[in-house]
C-alpha cells in the first residue's frame, strides 16, 4: 500500500456566492493539487486529503488576487443518504427477481 492511499480523504463542497468567476486551488500532502474554475453561484464538490488548504483566487486589474484561504475541513459535506428504491424497480419488489 503506497503512502497516498493511507491519507484520509474527505468530501468537500464550495459554493461561489459571488457574481464573478473564481479559481479554487486545493493543495494537500504528497503533491496533491486540484485546480478548478467555479462560475458564479456554482457549487463544486471534490475529494481531497483532510489536511489540505483551499485557496480562492480571482483576477483583478493588477493580476491574480487571493480572496480567501480555507482549511479543507471547513468545507466538509455530509454524504448523501442511500436512495430509496422506486416503485416498479427490482429492488422494491422481490417477486420481480424470482424466476
Amino acid at each position: 500500500m503506497d503512502q497516498l492511499s493511507r491519507v484520509e480523504q474527505i468530501d468537500c463542497g464550495y459554493r461561489n456566492g459571488s457574481d464573478r468567476m473564481v479559481i479554487l486551488r486545493c493543495i494537500g500532502p504528497d503533491h496533491f493539487f486540484l485546480e478548478r474554475v467555479v462560475f458564479p453561484f456554482e457549487v463544486l464538490a471534490f475529494v481531497c486529503p483532510g489536511s489540505s488548504e483551499v485557496e480562492i483566487w480571482t483576477h483583478g486589474l493588477g493580476g491574480p488576487e487571493l480572496l480567501e484561504s480555507i482549511g479543507a475541513r471547513e468545507l466538509i459535506v455530509a454524504s448523501a443518504p442511500a436512495a430509496e428504491p422506486t416503485a416498479g424497480s427490482p429492488e422494491s419488489n422481490p417477486w420481480w427477481l424470482a424466476s
